[in-house]
């Protein structure tokens, strides 16, 4: 019995030292992992502030696909701060001319075939924009993410060790219709992947993927934006960065209504 008791007491101690290994190894290696992991605030306002500088000039191609017909737009888009956009369309010949302006909250939209300019409502934000998969909001960037969104970590069933995750619920007084966004980017530069938007049911209502990182001047980023609505069997909207430079001198007068109606 003694014999019996000794070898059950030497097992014990056994135990305790692998679990006390167990733990030190465990402390260890999650303390490494978290020195290389940023403040979630810093992740998205890497994120937010990526296609965004203190002013920006752009000529981009939208190309929309349905299953039923395909066609590409052309335009030129302005920028200044956080609170000016300025898109005009320069192709095809029967959209050419068509421009929208932003300036703070408030958006319009020039149509040159009846030569009238429509103010669009905040309610129409999350509407489309020229019948492609992105909104208004998406063009303008109306909504910040660091300062209309709550944020945190977050890890999917799908992780991969090489990205991370963050998961955006909307501030109660936003007006924005999503129920809160993943969006998953690089864990070494944090260039993002690609975002998931849901509804306030939890629904995936679209899928934003960011493909082709380019250089633009002292910017680095993906010069292609694919949205995919999965709620709309065979439709999706590509924006492509054709040629972009950032921080350049931008002219105040691009960011007016006269010049809404000029045609180029």
């Amino acid at each position: 019995m003694a014999k019996l008791r000794d070898k059950i007491q030497n097992r014990s101690r056994r135990l305790k030292v692998w679990f006390l290994l167990a733990l030190v190894v465990s402390f260890c290696v999650s303390g490494q992992a978290n020195e290389h992991v940023p403040d979630v605030e810093t992740v998205v306002k890497k994120i937010d502030q990526l296609y965004r500088s203190e002013t920006s000039h752009a000529d981009m191609e939208m190309h929309i696909v349905t299953p039923h017909w395909e066609r590409t737009l052309a335009m030129t888009v302005w920028s200044k701060g956080m609170d000016k956009t300025f898109i005009r369309i320069t192709a095809p010949k029967k959209e050419q001319g068509v421009a929208t302006l932003r300036i703070g909250n408030e958006m319009w939209n020039y149509l040159p075939k009846t030569n009238k300019t429509m103010k669009i409502p905040p309610s129409m934000m999350m509407g489309s924009w020229m019948g492609s998969d992105f909104t208004n909001d998406d063009l303008v960037r109306e909504s910040s993410m660091l300062e209309d969104y709550t944020y945190q970590y977050v890890t999917p069933e799908d992780a991969s060790p090489d990205h991370l995750y963050v998961q955006l619920v909307p501030k109660e007084d936003s007006p924005i219709v999503w129920g809160r966004i993943v969006a998953a980017m690089q864990s070494s530069d944090y260039t993002p992947v690609w975002q998931r938007f849901y509804d306030e049911k939890g629904n995936l209502m679209r899928v934003m993927n960011f493909k082709e990182i380019k250089t633009f001047g002292d910017k680095v980023l993906p010069a292609v934006i694919e949205i995919v609505p999965q709620n709309k069997e065979g439709h999706k909207t590509i924006v492509r960065w054709m040629k972009a430079t950032f921080d350049s001198d931008v002219d105040d007068k691009i960011f007016t209504r006269r010049n809404l109606q000029r045609r180029r």
